[in-house]
Order: C-alpha cells, then structure tokens, then sequence
C-alpha cells in the first residue's frame, strides 16, 4: 500500500480566501503574503507565510527549509543509494544498525499505522511496489507472474521490523526485509519545515510538499487556511471540496495519478500486501486531517489500502477527519467521519 512512486502527485490544492470570496473580513494586525518555493523529493514544494507588517524574509530563510529537506531525502529516500534506509536496506544483518533519531521516529510511527490497519499499510511493502514498476526501478505497464508475486510477498511483513527509541537503531529479523518510508517520509518532510518556522518566529504558516499540507495560524487575511480537495480525474484539476484548516496536517491518497491500464483493467500503485496486487476497490482518494502530516500522510495511504468501509471504520476509531471520493459509476458519491465536519467550508 504505498501510494506514490517517490512522494506523490499533488491532490491538495492550496486556495486563497480572494479566490473564493472576493475578499476576507481584516484583522487588528496587519500582514503581509511571502511565498517561498522550490523542489524536493521528486516534487515541488511552497511555504506560504502570514507576516507582520514591515518584517522581511531573507534568503536565509529559504537556505534553511532547503537544508531540512535534504536532511529528510539522505535519511529516508529510497532514491539515494547512500540514504541512511537505503543502506539499511542493503545490509543482510539481523543485528541492530545505528540510524539518525528521526528514522527511527519516522519508521516507528509507520510500524504502528501498519499495526492499527492490520498490514493494509505496511512499511516494509518495498518489494511488492518495486515488483510492479511503482519504484526507483520504473517497469512500464508490468504485470509480474503469480510466482514472482510469491516470492515478494516472502520479503515483505512490517512484523520484522524493530526501532530502538534509546542508542537509536533499526533491525531487521529477515535479511531481505526492504523498508519504504514513500507514504509517510513527505509529510514528516512538512512538519519539520514547519518546526523550522516556528523557531525562526513564524507562526502563520502554510507548507505544502507536493500536494501533503500543514496549516498553522491564520492566512494574511486573519482567516484559517483554505485548501481544496480534487476531484478524481486524472486529465484535470477541479476542486471537489474546501476545507478551512488550522493547526493540522493534511493529506489525500488516490489511484487516479499513478496507473497504468492493460486490457481494460486498472493496475493502481497502491498494493494490497496481503494478495501482493493492486487494490480493486472503488475508493478513489481519501483525505485525511491529523495533528501532524506525518500522521496524516501515512493514515491516508492505510486507508486507501482498507478500501472505503473499513478504512472509514478506522477513521472513527482514531478520531480522524477524513473525507472520502467512492466511484458510483461515471460519477462519485462522497462520505466522511464525524471528525471531518469541523472544516468543511464554502
């Protein structure tokens, strides 16, 4: 169940209030729109910041978001052969292997999703997404045989993974156990540029890397930050709803982005672990609204995996808020948890 080649496709779209209403009720203070870009993680990324009147934003700024995120790329990408996971990747040791605090935060924190949806999502799914061309190693329109299908399925199970919090370490009770952090590394990616922020005094703030959001404070015009979720279509790129976020993460998982079709059957990138092929389900995205966009990121790839009941079942369970698009046809039939009304807007 992993969703994206290399951090995925955008389904989030940020929206100024202006877009929207023609204009947004002033605050008592005064601030300003800066707006800071640039790529990472095979995808884009941008900083939008609420600033005081008269304060500026230097170069420094952006120097520094720039170096988080390569700190997050040479800990977790399994695009960089000399990642900290790519070598634990390659090494066929079964004892513990020294890695940075925030791997083993990241890795545990996915270990843990992979429990709470019983392996719909599992971190350690690399060999079953690779089988089927979604990783580093693209294979066009690849349909592997059920005995290579087998054979993947012996690397994979998040069980044989373990995190050491104390001495941070990871170990593998399986040689060949490959870990994937891809549905869950770019929204750790999020929160800490957003940790960044807030120690360089900013505390409005909206990140978005490739489409996985953290929305902090009030936008310029003294409102919550406004996001739109699409609409599945794969040619376009029509908004489906608005939410008003603060001080949450958010994140959407689809099939509609990365796929190929043979024969008239869709082959999506998000793997089902269990039977090793690509899920059947009519979900099409899920979005998720969590604390953090860690949680966020890897919760929305668990529940994409679930499939619509199950993964709404476990949205009430964890007190998310996740909105749901199910194919009905030609056409889609929404749904939501409790927890999601909160931020619907217009």
């Amino acid at each position: 169940m992993i969703r994206r080649t290399l951090f995925a496709a955008p389904t989030l779209l940020w929206v100024g209030c202006y877009l929207l209403l023609g204009g947004c009720t002033p605050t008592t203070q005064e601030f300003t729109r800066a707006v800071i870009e640039g790529k990472t993680m095979g995808t884009y990324y941008k900083v939008v910041l609420s600033v005081e009147e008269g304060r500026e934003v230097g170069p420094s700024l952006k120097e520094g978001i720039d170096a988080v995120l390569e700190k997050v790329n040479d800990q977790m990408s399994t695009y960089r052969k000399e990642s900290e996971l790519s070598r634990f990747n390659r090494s066929q040791s079964t004892e513990w292997i020294t890695v940075s605090e925030d791997l083993v935060d990241v890795a545990d924190a996915a270990a843990k999703i992979s429990e709470l949806s019983h392996g719909a999502f599992d971190v350690t799914v690399g060999p079953l997404v690779n089988l089927w061309g979604f990783g580093p190693v693209k294979k066009k329109d690849f349909i592997p045989s059920d005995q290579e299908i087998e054979e993947a399925k012996k690397r994979v199970g998040y069980q044989q993974l373990s995190t050491r919090k104390v001495d941070p370490a990871l170990r593998k009770s399986s040689p060949g156990l490959y870990v994937d952090l891809s549905a869950i590394a770019k929204g750790f990616g999020v929160d800490m540029v957003g940790e960044l922020l807030e120690s360089e005094g900013f505390n409005h703030y909206l990140v978005d890397i490739g489409g996985d959001m953290k929305a902090v404070g009030n936008n310029p015009d003294g409102q919550g930050w406004r996001i739109g979720i699409e609409r599945p279509d794969a040619e376009g790129r029509e908004i489906e709803k608005l939410i008003e976020v603060k001080n949450f993460g958010v994140a959407t998982s689809g099939d509609y982005r990365n796929y190929f079709e043979r024969d008239g059957q869709r082959y999506s990138h998000t793997i089902n672990s269990v039977t090793g092929r690509p899920i059947t389900h009519r979900l099409a995205s899920v979005t998720v609204v969590a604390p953090t966009a860690t949680e966020a990121d890897g919760m929305a790839t668990a529940i994409m995996a679930l499939g619509p009941e199950q993964g709404l079942k476990l949205a009430k369970e964890q007190g998310l808020g996740v909105f749901l698009l199910v194919r009905e046809g030609e056409g889609f039939s929404e749904s939501m948890s409790p927890g999601f009304e909160q931020f619907q807007t217009e």
